[in-house]
């Protein structure tokens, strides 16, 4: 079960300090009367800290032998241990977790005192609205960030925004082309992310996503909505596997939509894309969105043995994005309800949380919503439809570009549903 507790519970008692061990734990000193215990005063919980000191501080000696904590580049100088700041309870279960953000958080308040230096992230879908703020969010706590997107002028001058808005290194930002309405070009994507990640890829964002297009066909004969929010994703993350190691995180960004999406037919016909004559903007937004979550579901299973996390969320209700662009209708109701959406950097929150939070290490499989887990919708749920669903994606990929680089879940998945 979780734990709902706020955190003003963490606060420590009047007379009590915390101190560090050096092999990474946390005790308490009650110092009116010398007390010494492992737990917290106020939750009963034992908390742990990282074995080494965070990314630029280093630990010496002031004149007296005290331990003294330098950080490098300011100069500042402190007698308080830094890992203390990315103290967290000790888990029991690694779905033990508690509530910290809402849906009033930012992504700058998600962040706040996370070091992601050395961290290595590719988000797709970042040259403007949540994928941008995400990308800005990330990079402004020292992560290295692959931007991939379609459109490579706008990408630039997204990064020129990002270096300007956060002070951050521009090496730390590269940009890759990346057309999601072509499977070829998916597959040249991966190929050559793989030459710029040889080593890892620490954060993998699916986050680019098209809403409200009329029915228009990709250069793969597919519905253009279906194929960029889902199959090319899939496609993509199943062709990065290779660079996700241990402590990994994928990130399938999905919407409360997928709560309205239709099945009808789809098995009949093996056929995923929603088809020309009974073309709806809005129910194949929404399937897109369910295979979203039911592709992050069946990936969970697939890599928890590798220790690498994949989840789904739903950004935020009603965030004003370009994502509206593509119908006027759209852009007249969003206009309607601009003072009541989120901002760009509370809609951001949740993906950064999902993709940084330390709480959520080793979690995977869920959907979140509002910083915070919540039940997916009972078609996501069902894992017999799952398995169709991946199968019948899996067949359409091999249909256009083969099966090359992800031969093992055709064997999985395709040849059992055939046997």
């Amino acid at each position: 079960m979780h734990n709902l507790d706020s955190d003003s519970e963490d606060e420590l008692p009047p007379g009590w300090e915390e101190k560090p061990t050096e092999d990474g734990n946390v005790y308490f000193v009650n110092t009116c009367n010398n007390k010494i215990q492992w737990t917290h005063p106020r939750t009963g919980h034992k908390k742990v800290i990282p074995k080494d000191l965070p990314f630029g501080w280093t630990k010496t000696v002031d004149e007296n032998g005290k331990p003294l904590y330098v950080q490098t580049e300011t100069g500042n100088k402190t007698y308080v241990d830094p890992r203390l700041a990315f103290a967290k309870e000790e888990k029991k279960h690694v779905n033990d977790f508690r509530q910290r953000f809402d849906g009033s958080s930012t992504a700058f308040q998600v962040l706040h005192g996370v070091d992601l230096s050395g961290k290595y992230a590719l988000i797709t879908g970042c040259n403007a609205g949540i994928g941008f703020e995400t990308a800005k969010s990330l990079a402004r706590h020292g992560c290295n960030i692959l931007l991939a997107n379609r459109n490579m002028e706008a990408t630039q001058q997204a990064i020129e925004q990002i270096v300007k808005e956060t002070k951050t290194s521009e090496d730390n930002l590269k940009s890759i082309q990346l057309d999601l309405s072509s499977l070829n070009s998916v597959k040249k994507c991966a190929m050559a992310v793989k030459t710029v990640f040889s080593d890892h890829l620490d954060i993998l964002i699916l986050n680019a996503g098209v809403f409200g297009l009329p029915y228009e066909e990709t250069e793969d004969k597919l519905d253009r909505t279906f194929q960029v929010n889902h199959l090319s994703h899939m496609y993509f993350t199943l062709l990065l596997e290779p660079l996700l190691k241990k402590g990994s995180r994928v990130v399938f960004v999905s919407s409360e939509s997928h709560r309205m999406a239709s099945l009808k037919n789809v098995f009949v016909k093996q056929n995923l894309a929603h088809p020309k004559e009974q073309y709806s903007a809005m129910t194949a937004y929404a399937n897109s969105k369910l295979y979203n979550v039911i592709t992050a579901k069946i990936l969970s299973e697939e890599w928890k043995h590798k220790g690498i996390a994949v989840n789904s969320l739903h950004p935020g209700n009603m965030v004003y994005t370009n994502l509206s662009k593509s119908w006027w209708l759209y852009q007249l109701l969003f206009l309607l309800v601009r003072p009541f959406t989120k901002s760009l950097q509370q809609a951001a929150a949740t993906t950064v949380y999902v993709a940084t939070a330390s709480e959520l290490e080793g979690v995977t499989g869920l959907y979140f919503n509002n910083c915070f887990y919540c039940e997916e919708a009972s078609l996501a749920r069902d894992k017999d439809i799952a398995k169709e669903v991946f199968s019948i994606s899996l067949g359409m990929i091999e249909e256009r570009v083969g099966r090359e680089n992800i031969e093992k879940y055709f064997e999985k998945y395709c040849y059992q549903n055939q046997s």
